[in-house]
């Protein structure tokens, strides 16, 4: 018989396996507490049951040359031992309770029973035989985690030779890298994989990965700044700042004025403030839950209305950021000056006020043509730079800046 298990790497003399994560969980997941107990409980039962459990094991395992549609459900939860139990409930355990409060749990028991049917039907289109054991859904369990927390910290229990201990690695690099890389690929590979289903795992893996990422992008999931979308779209932001960090020599996208003093986004004229009154309140609620669900684009054209109401609002220092940073995506260039410049005043001891000056260097000199601004704050970080290629920049940029303002040599 074929065992579905989900074990870690081990030998007489290496034993690597997670242990727990600092991903938080905000509501009780009863049901991944449900399906540890009943497979438990299955366990047990067959176990204590003696030949009549090795029966049940054999009648309800998922037989490929023998399918039948009862098969797919009951396979997830029969153990061949207490090891093989005990694996598969250590990561459903670790991974599981985070993805439950996620989901919710209607939501997470159908996810996970439909995990384990997509990594059967994975074994009986690909292996001969017949297997058991939850690894399959499990697997889905553990993608649905990479993509819900690809930052979160994996706590790793180590033993080495003689050297044990724990060390915290991403969850992006635990799962991609250590659980399906190497465990399921490399290990087979090289050394063979009797008795395991690792095309189980595989399907598992798929799937719980396809379906939560679709579940998020069509918003069936809620989103925050942790996701795996969030993750991206950062990762789009810093590929336009780079961009916008290009040759000093592009000729720039618009002419625009100096945005410093802000103006109404609907007239372009300065406004006067106002106090502040429950519109503004209610708006800045609104542009922190836009935030923390991951959706900069509507925080950031919220932000624009709010200042056109009362421009001397500020957010809150990670809010402030976040929308300037989107502004700047966006390529609303005097905005996300005033923004950036706004957070300077509000926050003068960031530790992003460095970064910030050299981005506002580039941004007045390249996109706004307002060179004696762009000098101003290009001096102010110069030297305080400690990347070398970002000091290179703006040395570029400074000069550049000199010679527009007939103070430097000509760049061609």
């Amino acid at each position: 018989m074929f065992c579905l298990v989900r074990q870690p790497v081990s030998s007489d003399t290496l034993i690597i396996f997670p242990i727990r994560t600092n991903s938080p969980v905000r509501r009780v997941p009863y049901v991944n507490y449900g399906l540890i107990a009943l497979n438990g409980l299955i366990f047990v039962f067959t176990l204590m049951s003696g030949a009549y459990g090795e029966e049940i094991k054999e009648r309800f395992a998922l037989a490929s040359s023998n399918l039948h549609l009862v098969q797919f459900f009951s396979y997830q939860f029969l153990h061949a031992d207490a090891m093989h139990l005990f694996g598969n409930m250590v990561f459903l355990w670790i991974f599981g309770n985070s993805v439950n409060s996620k989901m919710g749990n209607v939501a997470y028991l159908l996810f996970y029973l439909a995990a384990g049917v997509f990594a059967g039907f994975g074994f009986a289109l690909l292996s001969p035989g017949s297997c058991i054991g939850a690894s399959g859904a499990v697997a889905g369990v553990t993608t649905a985690f990479l993509v819900l927390c690809p930052q979160t910290e994996v706590t790793l229990f180590y033993w080495i030779f003689i050297f044990l201990g724990t060390m915290h690695v991403r969850a992006l690099i635990v799962i991609v890298v250590k659980l399906i890389l190497i465990d399921n690929v490399l290990i087979p590979e090289f050394y063979g994989g009797a008795g395991i289903a690792y095309s189980a795992h595989m399907f598992g893996y798929f799937f719980g990965f396809s379906l939560c990422f679709l579940l998020l992008v069509i918003r069936a999931l809620p989103r925050d700044q942790f996701d795996i979308l969030a993750l991206v779209k950062r990762h789009y932001q810093r590929q336009q700042f780079k961009a916008a960090m290009a040759s000093p020599n592009d000729q720039p996208q618009a002419v625009f004025g100096r945005v410093a003093k802000p103006a109404s986004v609907f007239t372009g004229r300065p406004i006067e403030a106002s106090s502040m009154d429950e519109t503004i309140i209610q708006m800045r609620s609104e542009i922190a839950e836009h935030v923390g669900k991951g959706d900069y684009t509507a925080a950031a054209d919220l932000y624009e209305k709010l200042v056109a109401r009362d421009p001397n609002q500020c957010l809150p220092r990670r809010n402030m950021i976040t929308v300037a940073n989107q502004l700047m995506t966006l390529g609303r260039y005097p905005q996300a000056a005033a923004a950036y410049e706004k957070h300077l005043k509000a926050y003068p001891k960031d530790s992003d006020v460095v970064q910030i000056k050299f981005l506002l260097g580039i941004i007045y000199a390249k996109y706004l043509q307002q060179y004696e601004a762009a000098e101003g704050f290009l001096r102010e970080c110069i030297d305080r730079l400690t990347d070398g290629e970002q000091k290179k920049q703006a040395d570029q940029w400074l000069q550049t800046v000199l010679s527009a303002l007939g103070r430097g040599p000509s760049t061609t």
